[in-house]
């Protein structure tokens, strides 16, 4: 498994088990469903939480703001940008 579905896989976990979505199988997300709106629903405070737990789990920034609104489209763009930013 390369490093993009590796992360993409504990990006649903991280999802599911820090915005407390219990009864959700992380393995159901999408990777392309939005994370916003009609996809899995989050909200700001949702995006924030998130953020700092990706941060703290892989060690990468996430910018705020509308250079966040991006990477934060769905799981496959926060797993390409953990990608990029582990690279860089």
């Amino acid at each position: 498994m390369d490093d993009a579905h590796r992360f993409r896989a504990e990006i649903k976990e991280l999802i599911v088990k820090e915005l407390n979505l219990e009864g959700r199988d992380p393995g159901s997300i999408d990777d392309e469903a939005p994370l916003f709106g009609e996809g899995l629903g989050l909200d700001s405070l949702d995006a924030l939480q998130l953020a700092m737990s990706i941060e703290e789990r892989f060690g990468v920034r996430i910018p705020e703001g509308e250079a966040a609104k991006p990477i934060f489209r769905s799981v496959a763009a926060l797993a390409d940008h953990v990608v990029r930013s582990k690279a860089a």
